[in-house]
């Protein structure tokens, strides 16, 4: 195992931790379809199936691996309503 050490400060050290994630984030979400997605739900809230047919072009696939991604990266919240069938609804957190 190899041990990276850091020159400078431990601010410094967490400076380059902070921009290294800031940057794995930012390569995630620099998709297209995230940025619709993103710009679909602007200040509102939608199930799947609207965000799917807000968003031309999209697959099923697509659309559930990036909500999942944003999920993740805290840009959406999903949120599950208990009812039969299932209620999912996404909207936007105040990071996104």
């Amino acid at each position: 195992m190899v041990t990276k050490q850091f020159k400078g400060s431990p601010e410094d050290a967490d400076l380059r931790r902070a921009d290294s994630l800031a940057r794995e984030i930012f390569s995630d979400v620099a998709n297209k379809w995230a940025f619709l997605i993103i710009e679909a739900l602007g200040e509102r809230t939608l199930r799947f199936t609207e965000l799917r047919d807000e968003i031309e072009g999209i697959s099923h696939k697509m659309l559930t691996q990036n909500l999942r991604m944003l999920e993740r990266n805290g840009l959406v919240e999903r949120r599950v309503h208990p009812t039969v069938p299932p209620r999912v609804e996404y909207t936007l957190t105040e990071s996104g």
